[in-house]
């Protein structure tokens, strides 16, 4: 991939803080991992509802739903899994820079990738919060709500995470969750426990 030439970046008149300030929150990104089958959407999607329901600017970025679009050029080989996170760190962070909160939903499988994302956040003085949706592979494999991994198993699909690649699970995240072991609501509950007692929110 070539990079860009002859390019100036051009800053606004806006700061972030005055921004934050203007809108009354702080931006950030909430970063959900996990297997196929975990829980990531449905916890993600009903903790942005619960963020919008509090007067908080939420917006999701679903790992299928962005391949609709911005990523639909990408597979899943190594190499494309780890351009498609590479994408999508930039736009949570432009989504966290405007001080909206940003909550990706993506399996993220290699555990480089996601230090990436986070090291791109930091180097913008930008708060990442890794939530780790854990599910055992059998408990993931009993709920394959989509089929994937039946498919998986049948050698329909190939370099299927958890199946025929690996996943590798984060060391230290934020915030882990056992999605077998929990709720919805206490998932979520968990999550904006610790975006309070950090004070995001």
């Amino acid at each position: 991939m070539t990079g860009s030439t002859n390019i100036t970046w051009h800053e606004g008149n806006v700061s972030r803080d005055e921004r934050a300030q203007l809108l009354k929150q702080t931006g950030l990104t909430i970063w959900f991992t996990g297997l196929s089958a975990s829980g990531k959407s449905t916890v993600a999607s009903a903790l942005e509802q619960h963020l919008l329901h509090k007067g908080l600017n939420a917006y999701r970025l679903d790992g299928d739903n962005v391949r609709f679009g911005l990523n639909k050029n990408l597979g899943f080989s190594p190499e494309d899994r780890t351009e498609n996170i590479r994408r999508i760190a930039e736009v949570s962070k432009l989504f966290a820079d405007s001080a909206a909160i940003a909550i990706t939903s993506f399996i993220s499988p290699y555990r480089a990738d996601r230090d990436s994302a986070r090291q791109l956040h930091a180097d913008a003085n930008i708060p990442f919060i890794e939530v780790y949706a854990d599910v055992p592979v059998s408990v993931a494999e009993e709920r394959d709500p989509k089929g994937l991994y039946k498919k998986a198993r049948a050698g329909e699909i190939k370099e299927f995470t958890g199946v025929s690649a690996p996943y590798e699970a984060p060391e230290s995240p934020e915030i882990h969750i056992r999605t077998d072991q929990k709720t919805i609501a206490e998932a979520v509950l968990q999550i904006t426990t610790y975006l309070q007692e950090k004070k995001y929110i």
